[in-house]
Formats: C-alpha cells, sequence, structure tokens
C-alpha cells in the first residue's frame, strides 16, 4: 500500500492525533526558538553580554528532564489525552509570562519553569500518536512529528523577521500564549491511545521500576540523546548570533536565512523517516548523521548569502533527517508498561547533559573574536561521529507490536 493510500486510511481521530502533536511540538519549539532570536537585544536592555542571557537556554533544556519525568508519570496514571492538554496550557501560560520579566534572574527563572513544560509534551505527543497509528505509519509519521520542531523554529524566524522591530522582544514572549489554542483540537477531536485503554482495569505499572528495570537501554538512549542534542542545538541555537555578531546581518537577512535552514530541517526529517521504513531505523541515522560531515565548510565559513542558505539548508536536511527517526526509535525501543515516560526522559535527559552547549559555544567564540563558525563547525563534527558509531551499536525493534506488548506486559 502507497504512503497516500496509508495515510487516507487513517481514521479521523488517528489524524487528528497526528496533527495535535505535530503542532504541539511546532507551537513548543516555536516558543523555545523565539528566544535564540533575542539574545542580543536582551542583553543590551539588561546590561550584560550574550553569553549571560544565553544562560537562558541552558535552564531552559536543564528543565526538561523534570518536565519529562512528571508529565511522562501522569500520562502512565491518567492518559497521554487530558496530560498533554494541561502540560500545553502550563508552557504557553509561562511562556507569555517572559515578557513581563523585569530582570535577567526573574527571566531566567521563568526559561526554567517553561522548560518543566516543554519537557513533557515531547514525550507525551510521540507515544500518543506512535500507539495509536498502524506500525507500518510510524517511520512518516515519525519523520513528520520531528518536524514539528524545525517547523516552529521556520514560524519563529518569519515572527521574528516580521514583528521584532515592532514589538520588541517582551511583544515576541506574548506572541508565545498562541499554542493554548490547541488544546481545543486536542479535547474535540484526539482519543485517548489505545494502549493505554488496552492496560484500563489491570495494575497500574510503577514507571520508575520500569525504568530501573531496563536500565542498560535507558542508558543506551541517554547516551545516544546527548549526542543527538549536541548535533541539533549546536548547529541551531546560536546560528542566528552568528549570523548577527560574525557576518553583522540585519533582523530580515537573519530570519530569512533561519528560514532557509528550518525548510532543509522539514524536508530531511519526514524524506528520512520515510526512508526509515525501507531501510531500518539504524541504517537512516547513520546516513543521515553522516552527510553532515561535508556540509560543515558550506554551512559555517560561507561569506555570501547564498553559500550560507544553501549551508544551513542541506545541513538541517541531515540533522534533523536523523532526528525524524527518533520518535519512532525511541518509543520501539521503549518498555510498553512505561512508553510515556521513557521515550521522553530519555530524551531530555540527553538534553540535560547537552544543556551547557549553548554557553560552551558563545565561551569558545567569544574567546576567539566572535568566531562562531569554529564553536558551529566543531561541534557538529565531531557529534555527527558520535551518533553513527553509538547508533550503529544499539538495538532495533523496527514495527514492534505496542497492543500486544501492553496486554501481556507484567503477566
Amino acid at each position: 500500500m502507497s504512503l497516500i493510500a496509508d495515510l487516507k486510511s487513517l481514521d479521523a481521530s488517528q489524524k487528528s492525533a497526528i496533527w495535535a502533536s505535530y503542532l504541539g511540538w511546532t507551537l513548543d519549539a516555536f516558543d523555545y526558538f523565539l528566544m535564540v532570536f533575542m539574545f542580543s537585544a536582551i542583553a543590551k536592555e539588561f546590561g550584560t553580554d550574550v553569553k549571560a542571557v544565553s544562560q537562558a537556554v541552558f535552564l531552559t533544556l536543564a528543565a526538561r528532564p523534570i518536565g519529562a519525568f512528571l508529565f511522562g508519570w501522569l500520562a502512565e496514571h491518567f492518559g497521554r489525552r487530558p496530560v498533554l492538554m494541561a502540560d500545553i496550557i502550563l508552557f504557553s501560560a509561562l511562556e507569555f509570562a517572559s515578557g513581563f520579566a523585569p530582570t535577567l534572574t526573574s527571566l531566567l527563572v521563568l526559561r526554567f519553569l517553561f522548560g518543566v513544560g516543554m519537557g513533557g509534551e515531547w514525550g507525551l505527543g510521540a507515544s500518543l500518536v506512535m500507539e495509536s497509528i498502524p506500525a507500518r505509519m510510524r517511520g512518516p509519521v515519525s519523520g513528520l512529528l520531528q518536524s514539528g520542531y524545525p517547523s516552529g523554529y521556520f514560524v519563529a524566524s518569519l515572527v521574528f523577521y516580521l514583528l521584532f522591530d515592532r514589538i520588541g522582544w517582551r511583544g515576541m514572549f506574548m506572541v508565545g500564549v498562541a499554542p493554548a489554542l490547541l488544546v481545543l483540537l486536542i479535547r474535540i477531536h484526539v482519543k485517548e491511545s489505545p494502549v493505554f485503554e488496552a492496560r484500563r482495569g489491570k495494575a497500574r505499572a510503577n514507571p520508575v521500576l520500569e525504568l530501573a528495570r531496563h536500565w542498560k537501554i535507558a542508558l543506551y538512549l541517554v547516551v545516544l540523546m546527548t549526542a543527538f542534542n549536541f548535533f541539533s542545538h549546536g548547529t541551531q541555537d546560536l546560528y542566528p548570533t552568528f549570523l548577527q555578531k560574525q557576518h553583522h546581518f540585519d533582523t530580515h537577512t537573519t530570519g530569512i536565512l533561519a528560514a532557509v535552514m528550518n525548510i532543509g530541517a522539514i524536508v530531511g526529517g519526514i524524506a528520512f523517516g520515510i526512508w526509515s521504513e525501507k531501510v531500518g531505523r539504524k541504517r537512516a541515522i547513520i546516513v543521515a548523521s553522516l552527510l553532515a560531515l561535508p556540509v560543515i565548510p558550506l554551512f559555517a565559513f560561507s561569506n555570501t548569502v547564498l553559500m550560507l542558505a544553501m549551508g544551513g539548508f542541506l545541513m538541517q536536511v541531515a540533522v534533523q533527517g536523523a532526528w525524524g527517526i527518533v520518535p519512532v526509535h525511541l518509543n520501539e525501543l521503549s518498555p510498553p508498561l512505561a512508553r510515556s515516560l521513557f521515550p521522553g526522559f530519555a530524551y531530555q535527559l540527553g538534553n540535560l547533559i547537552a544543556s551547557k552547549n549553548a554557553p560552551l559555544q558563545a565561551g569558545i567564540a567569544e574567546a576567539r573574536g566572535d568566531n562562531y563558525a569554529l564553536s558551529l563547525a566543531l561541534v557538529c563534527g565531531v557529534t555527527a561521529v558520535v551518533i553513527a558509531i553509538w547508533t550503529a551499536l544499539g538495538p532495533e525493534r523496527k514495527n514492534a507490536d505496542f497492543i500486544a506488548d501492553a496486554r501481556t506486559a507484567g503477566e
């Protein structure tokens, strides 16, 4: 059956779950990436430097495991759907509140709390969708879901391009309340996960004990996601600062180049997600990550707008191509009694370990006369190789039967 026919065969609730989870991650990333466009403006208002403001990214990333664990635990007990709605409302409200921060310290506190909300969304949305669709659709849908992240970056770049000069950084944060509207879609059109329903009435598992029982695969995935997060954040978070500080581009040029980069990310995520159904999860990740290596000179060391646009586009085809397989790969490797907690928690623990990436890269660049190109190239090259090797050493459970696993787990 063709991909188009497969998509048409999904019922209304399955389609709504896909769109709700995709949009949830899109709008979550939109809120997150608004911050990275505004480092310089926030630093200027509070009389500090970019490195100090970039601590907000560290705090957001560091808080995400808390949210993944908290909301994942709640979802194992009360269902994916209601907990996802509560989480979206939380991170939207905290994004809006960031626009009223009177000091840098208060802004950093709000960004930490925002990270708690952001940490819950990915795992909940991914498990809800992966448990609701046929196994043959997981690869393509995984690519679509993960493309929500660059989609959010793309929307943030457009909003920055269109509105920043008019409303400033505080107004940009207030625009970030928009994701709260997504709750209406979930409330009206999305059903609960059939895997959660299959265990309704049975004894509830302890997700913490499930993590302890499966500690080897948990450790493997945390290391993998640490490398993945250095890979993505190392090529994305300081990219606008790289364009503004090193190339002295204005708001509009920066916004356009970031948008082009994220179009490449969307293309890569969807294409490699589809391809993973044919060649397997591991091989698709390895090929995509290694494709980043020959693109590094074009991405980091070009001097013209056109060449930088080409480099950004191709780099994110590779980076998000590898990431496009992550939602399905982590869900298929997760124990059935902790799937709403396990993938998101492993992902966000990797984020925690990699959370110092932005200050680290900014420090490397500023110590060398604002040479952001060097710091971008260094992190990208190292992590691409690590991802390829570590993925090759790990397991794969392509097309695992989630519902059967849930019914027999614990028996």
